[in-house]
């Protein structure tokens, strides 16, 4: 979006922005937990695939036009307003409330558009704008629609507009897209982190009303460890080795479509998996020794097998090491399931033995490439 090297690294009013995009991992949460099934689960993928879409395109704005203004934090504070909509109007958006979060959509695309206009680079910017301006509109005039049009509509007028954003890095030209990777990566970085974080926060909520004894402890506990070795998985030098690996590719245009699939697509799945994981922690609050329902059960696992996933694909993407260890890991999440249907304490720790069996390997792994490296060098 900007020449490589020339965006600053995030500024504390981005992070105050994520802060208040990653509340709605928390709404998320709240909206599946109300009744797991398989429409429930289309409902948030649907929201969070739109809202997220959103979240990665400002921060391709913040890569190009930093907030380094009183009108551009002004705008930016504005979009904070629109997301903050969207998330207060998530638990309702397929009930009554399905026209807020249309026009919370709406500020949010309005505002990003106006921003780019604020940009150094005005005419190569403007030249991004207009391609971009009727792909985003396009996407705000359908969740609008949606949510004001009956029920029935919302779900393939959403899609459509799920659709249409999701494609339109394939239908434009990306040579003049560049990115300063530094920033590109660390505004993504921390992103996942403070949706861990809110994963926990969501958690925690669950306990209100909760008699607190060994039972719910050891949830608490496993949920807060089973979110550090989500952590773990994506912060474990793969975030210094991903910039790297993004600096390094020199053509501008693959370079876009690089960050496109890794940070958008690929993180867009790891982002799913962080809202799953904390709804199916989330359900064995208070049933411990009590078995899970299937779909409890197969949500928790989901979710951090969706995680896994994710990053492995992201790796894939930058040709970094490490992917294998998370797909094996996932596998292994995932036959954790029927533990769950007999005790839903057994499940998570079963989740986070596998987890954290995967990093404890892998980590072993890069000291011995490392250690051999070194006494290759010293041989030398």
């Amino acid at each position: 979006m900007t020449r490589a090297g020339r965006a600053p690294r995030v500024s504390t009013i981005e992070l105050f922005f994520d802060l208040v995009f990653v509340f709605t991992v928390t709404q998320l949460a709240k909206a599946m937990v109300k009744d797991v099934d398989v429409a429930h689960a289309v409902q948030v993928l649907l929201m969070l695939g739109l809202i997220w879409w959103m979240y990665g395109g400002y921060a391709w704005l913040t890569n190009a036009v930093a907030p380094s203004s009183t009108t551009r934090r002004t705008l930016l504070l504005t979009g904070m307003a629109g997301f903050l909509v969207i998330a207060l109007a998530i638990p309702g958006a397929f009930d009554d409330d399905g026209w807020v979060f249309g026009v919370g959509y709406l500020v949010v695309i309005v505002v990003h558009g106006v921003l780019f206009l604020h940009a150094d680079d005005n005419a190569s910017i403007g030249r991004a704008v207009a391609r971009l301006a009727p792909i985003n509109g396009a996407a705000a005039a359908l969740v609008v629609a949606g949510g004001l049009l009956p029920h029935g509509w919302r779900y393939g007028l959403w899609a459509a507009a799920l659709v249409i954003v999701v494609v339109a890095p394939y239908l434009q030209n990306m040579d003049g897209w560049q990115i300063a990777s530094a920033h590109f990566v660390e505004r993504h970085g921390l992103v996942v982190i403070v949706a861990i974080g809110e994963s926990v926060v969501a958690i925690g909520l669950a306990f209100a009303g909760v008699e607190l004894n060994g039972g719910t402890l050891a949830v608490a506990v496993l949920g807060l460890a089973i979110a550090y070795y989500l952590y773990w998985n994506y912060f474990s030098g793969d975030e210094v080795r991903a910039e790297h690996a993004l600096e390094a590719i020199t053509d501008p245009a693959r370079r876009a479509r690089v960050a496109v699939n890794a940070w958008g697509y690929a993180h867009f799945i790891l982002i799913a998996g962080i809202v799953f994981t904390a709804v199916g922690v989330k359900l064995s609050v208070g049933h411990a020794t009590e078995p899970l329902h299937w779909p409890d059960a197969v949500m928790l696992s989901a979710g951090a097998a969706g995680f896994l996933l994710g990053h492995a694909w992201f790796l894939t993407l930058l040709g970094l090491p490490g992917a294998s260890y998370r797909v094996v890991a996932a596998l292994g999440v995932l036959a954790t399931i029927p533990l769950g249907h007999w005790m839903a304490v057994t499940q998570l720790v079963a989740v986070l033995l596998v987890m954290a069996t995967a990093v404890i390997l892998r980590d072993l792994r890069f000291v011995r490439r490392e250690h051999s490296t070194a006494i290759h060098d010293f041989g030398r």
